[in-house]
């Protein structure tokens, strides 16, 4: 790692408290990015002038996409995702059945026969697809939507299936969504080849979200990309990109490879445990101004303060209830 990466490392060891930042996705999805919203506020801030828009290839449950959405940070939010089922709560939301979905969610009496019931369905409209995919990613060890994950049987607290199911919180994160769907578009389709299509564009920015290297297969139904080939396609952007990835030995020589700035930064998995993931960009001297903790907790207190002036605090629940 280049010198400025080492000597920033000390700065980006402290752990993001992801109870402070606000929860818009109704996806409780593995390798969620809520504890690097912080970040990705400095970073899209940072290049306000030149970000029209920003494109998120790798969607999953858009953390980032619904943070700039509803704070800002982008005139408008392009979602890209591949897994028809993740995509189509994102058509239904966007596309006009947010309302829909919310009193399906909180009408739903939710019983192992009754979530067996509806992920066994095979014919599913749309909106009833959506429906199923948020109650499978709820009622599903972990959030993993993957095929072979099984339902929560003690759950926390002995509460079972109804750990993860919030539907008040989850109808109240939906309508909200919903209200924004002229500034979020959605595209149905591989990542990869929307990079490639809008690379050429300099008033865009991407965050890229790729499958985990090694537990992806396990955590996604869609996980098997050419890495490789996504770095030598973020080398043909004209915009600016932040790239998320597990920190590995292959990740950190493709970056080397083709030229990029990296860091590692401190975060928590699913278990609590402290793991460290590398942000990688064309350049990273927007984390290097000054201590990024002192950033992050000023970024706490003003998006508390925003939050109290526009969305109720009842939508947004912290990490125990994400």
């Amino acid at each position: 790692m280049r010198r400025g990466a080492i000597e920033m490392a000390m700065d980006t060891e402290c752990v993001i408290n992801v109870s402070s930042v606000p929860q818009r996705s109704p996806f409780r999805y593995p390798g969620g990015k809520t504890w690097l919203v912080p970040y990705i506020r400095i970073w899209l801030r940072s290049n306000s002038t030149n970000c029209q828009q920003l494109i998120e290839p790798f969607a999953g449950g858009a953390i980032v996409g619904l943070t700039a959405a509803f704070e800002g940070l982008a005139r408008n939010i392009r979602l890209v995702e591949r897994d028809p089922d993740v995509g189509a709560v994102w058509k239904c939301v966007l596309g006009g059945r947010a309302k829909w979905l919310a009193d399906r969610i909180t009408g739903f009496r939710l019983t192992d026969e009754t979530a067996r019931a509806v992920l066994s369905s095979r014919s599913k409209s749309i909106h009833e697809r959506a429906f199923a995919t948020i109650l499978r990613n709820r009622v599903q060890r972990g959030g993993i939507l993957a095929p072979g994950a099984g339902m929560m049987k003690e759950g926390e607290n002995g509460k079972g299936l109804h750990s993860r199911w919030y539907p008040e919180t989850l109808s109240k994160r939906i309508l909200a969504i919903g209200t924004l769907r002229d500034r979020i578009r959605f595209t149905q389709g591989d990542g990869m080849k929307f990079i490639e299509r809008n690379a050429h564009r300099k008033n865009v920015s991407f965050f890229i979200d790729p499958p985990y290297t090694f537990a992806g297969r396990r955590l996604y139904k869609y996980s098997e990309i050419d890495h490789e080939k996504l770095f030598y396609l973020a080398r043909r952007i004209c915009g600016d990109f932040l790239m998320t990835y597990d920190d590995s030995s292959e990740i950190r020589q493709l970056a080397i490879r083709t030229g990029f700035d990296m860091e590692t930064v401190a975060m928590k998995n699913t278990h609590n445990a402290r793991m460290e993931e590398l942000l990688i960009g064309k350049s990273l001297r927007w984390l290097r101004g000054g201590s990024i903790k002192e950033q992050a907790s000023g970024e706490f207190s003003a998006q508390k303060s925003r939050d109290s002036r526009g969305f109720r605090q009842s939508s947004l629940l912290p990490l125990a209830q994400a």
